[in-house]
């Protein structure tokens, strides 16, 4: 089956969640990825969302933390400051799954806004839970599309903190967890250099060349000793996330692209 570089991405992204792990979920591109991985390779992740469902299992994405898809197939729902105070700073969360408006290359993040912060160009949709998640989870997955708009040398605003400055930043900073694990996006995949923190490319997806990374890089991206192909979709796993895609179109009343 042919598939698009998104599908490549959101497929590469689902196969990064272990069978069996807890999954702090964020709305849209990770969301996608998190309940393409339950319905494939990790048929028994948890998935957790911030307005408090805990084992969601929707048979459509949500359109919001609020969506009752969420709380009507969980196994349960808690109050939101359960979720945080208990599950998140409790240390029970293994993996945090993030999106990003921009990107830097120790995996800080910003959500907030592009520009200048009192006279923005682009005001974005701001934290949500995104800050606690990155500090407090014990590892962050990020998905984003690539390109030098969004993975910037530096962030306009820091919203959430991946490896601060580099090297042990993180741990000065007193957060716990091993903070961002992976970058995932339509181009490769990316993982923190040990020592240095900094983000280098491990995987290209597969027909990307290494010119177009450093292309959609606003930083001179750098490449691991072993740059390993990121293996093609299975016809299990596309069609899986094109029943999804198509269901939750039909459920939102969108054409199926937009899901």
């Amino acid at each position: 089956m042919t598939y698009t570089t998104n599908e490549m991405m959101t497929v590469a992204a689902a196969r990064r969640l272990k069978n069996g792990s807890v999954c702090f979920v964020g709305i849209g591109l990770p969301s996608k990825a998190a309940n393409l991985a339950r319905l494939t390779s990790s048929p028994d992740v948890v998935l957790i969302y911030e307005s408090g469902p805990i084992g969601a299992k929707p048979s459509v994405l949500p359109l919001s933390i609020g969506d009752g898809e969420l709380a009507e197939t969980a196994d349960t729902v808690v109050p939101t400051g359960e979720i945080f105070r208990y599950w998140l700073q409790g240390g029970r969360i293994d993996v945090g799954f993030l999106g990003a408006a921009q990107v830097d290359r120790f995996g800080n993040i910003n959500t907030t806004v592009v520009g200048d912060y009192h006279q923005p160009k682009v005001r974005l949709p701001g934290a949500g839970g995104a800050p606690e998640i990155a500090g407090s989870a014990k590892s962050v997955l990020i998905i984003l599309k690539q390109s030098a708009r969004s993975f910037v040398d530096k962030l306009d605003f820091i919203t959430s903190v991946g490896h601060g400055e580099g090297g042990d930043s993180r741990k000065r900073l007193g957060l716990p967890g091993a903070g961002p694990v992976g970058i995932i996006t339509d181009l490769c995949i990316m993982e923190p250099e040990a020592g240095t923190h900094e983000f280098v490319v491990t995987a290209l997806h597969p027909g990307v060349t290494r010119e177009q990374v450093i292309a959609a890089t606003g930083w001179a991206i750098r490449f691991a000793d072993q740059v390993e192909n990121t293996a093609e979709p299975t016809d299990v796993e596309l069609t899986a996330l094109r029943d999804l895609e198509a269901r939750t179109a039909a459920a939102h009343g969108q054409a199926p692209g937009e899901a």
